[in-house]
């Protein structure tokens, strides 16, 4: 009698997914917040690896590379998907093409804070001081091509101001840093430096946001300080390789929807400083392709480029 073979349903193995920053970061924090729900959801571990490097380039061209059957995703962000590719042509990867977006996992405010030994309380002392000090002040960033460094490029073409640039392999190792005062600021994400801010060791000087925040009511918004440009908050999304099987798209995007509804996701996601989003697979990828031209844009304007 013959036997039919029939394939297991996915997932029949854990899923690896691939944050392309080192532990520390809000990229990280984000994953890990929202991969053990995930994992429940979807009846297998879900496993965050960190692949760091480059400006995330590092571990997105591995989440690229990895074959498509949904046993490798990954993180996409801003930088990922948006800054890096804007100003680096030599990436191995492309923004568009070699990815699947599954959903946009969170939407979270940007801020630029100052070690306490600075003496500054807002962004316009930290203007003048840089004004009085050309080239003094020093920045850190998550590396050359982050959406750190093109904060800190921004910073300065819009300000007039001059500032040093001291990349880093991720924000994780900038952000302990520019807590040991070796960098004087740093522009990050605010789930990575909030815990910071509130305990006194990095003071808030401008968050990106429509309106001020609940977390830190005293802080201006970059558009209240004055310099607009800064103002759009990051976003974090999960992606897998291109030509991810439709099936397999569906099974991960309906556990990732699931996984933000849980209110102990929300909440963990709110006390960080994040909104849980969960768009569909072609709203996250409009979202992509319109942060991918912004960037481009900005580049082009601001004359920003990595050989």
């Amino acid at each position: 009698m013959a036997t039919l073979i029939h394939a297991q349903p996915y997932p029949a193995r854990p899923v690896r997914i691939i944050v392309p920053f080192p532990p520390g970061g809000t990229t990280d924090i984000v994953a890990r917040l929202v991969a053990e729900r995930l994992g429940a959801t979807l009846g297998q571990p879900a496993v965050i690896e960190n692949r760091a490097g480059a400006g995330g380039a590092i571990g997105a061209a591995e989440i690229a590379r990895a074959a498509p059957d949904g046993y490798t995703l990954g993180l996409a962000t801003v930088s990922t998907h948006g800054v890096n590719p804007a100003i680096n042509p030599k990436l191995p990867y492309d923004a568009l093409r070699d990815f699947t977006p599954i959903s946009n996992l969170a939407s979270v405010p940007n801020v630029v804070s100052a070690h306490p030994s600075m003496g500054i309380t807002d962004l316009k002392g930290l203007i003048e001081k840089a004004k009085a000090s050309p080239g003094k002040i020093t920045y850190a960033s998550a590396g050359n091509g982050s959406l750190s460094h093109m904060l800190g490029e921004l910073f300065k073409s819009s300000t007039g101001i001059d500032l040093l640039h001291v990349p880093y392999k991720g924000v994780g190792p900038a952000l302990n840093d520019t807590l040991g005062g070796q960098v004087n600021i740093l522009f990050d994400n605010l789930p990575s430096s909030l815990p910071h801010i509130q305990s006194g060791k990095l003071r808030a000087l401008a968050v990106a946001s429509a309106s001020r925040l609940e977390a830190l009511p005293d802080v201006p918004t970059f558009a209240e300080a004055g310099v607009p440009q800064l103002n759009d908050p990051s976003w974090f999304g999960l992606v897998g390789p291109a030509k991810l099987p439709e099936p397999v798209l569906t099974r991960v995007h309906d556990a990732v929807v699931k996984a933000l509804a849980a209110p102990e996701v929300r909440e963990r996601m709110r006390q960080a400083g994040a909104v849980p989003v969960g768009n569909t697979p072609a709203e996250f990828a409009a979202q992509i392709r319109a942060e991918l031209e912004r960037h481009r844009r900005v580049a082009a304007e601001r004359g920003i480029r990595i050989e």
